[in-house]
């Protein structure tokens, strides 16, 4: 944004007052009205450089933001060195076949566990519930 000029403000005012039948003339009044407009010159100006430079810091954290999120949810890719097994040997890629592994009850058959201590398919009830 462009800044203030140093005059530029008391300038402005006293044409203001002018207009509204209020004339300035030089007097130690007029002196404390153009060292305060100073003063509000430079604070504007200083605001304006300290908002400009906190917009380019968010700016630059905002990108580093987006592009942490995008590396954590980017889909991962396989990496292409790794052989993949031929499809003419019948086993999978485990390296176990087809065949389900020995020991281990198919998990919709839930019904057919027996239990370790007495051997039945009941499930234990608790002392004291009905």
């Amino acid at each position: 944004m462009k800044q203030i000029e140093k005059d530029e403000l008391y300038t402005y005012l006293s044409q203001f007052l002018k207009n509204k039948g209020i004339e300035l003339k030089e007097g130690s009044y007029t002196k404390g009205i153009h060292a305060g407009c100073s003063l509000l010159v430079d604070a504007i100006n200083l605001s304006q450089a300290g908002l400009e430079r906190a917009k380019t810091e968010l700016d630059k954290q905002l990108t580093q933001v987006r592009k942490v999120i995008h590396e954590k949810t980017a889909p991962k890719t396989r990496p292409e060195s790794t052989p993949r097994p031929n499809a003419t040997s019948g086993t999978s890629a485990s390296g176990t076949g087809s065949r389900p592994r020995a020991g281990k009850a198919n998990s919709s058959n839930a019904k057919g566990r027996q239990h370790k201590e007495t051997g039945t398919n009941r499930k234990h009830k608790r002392k004291g519930r009905p």
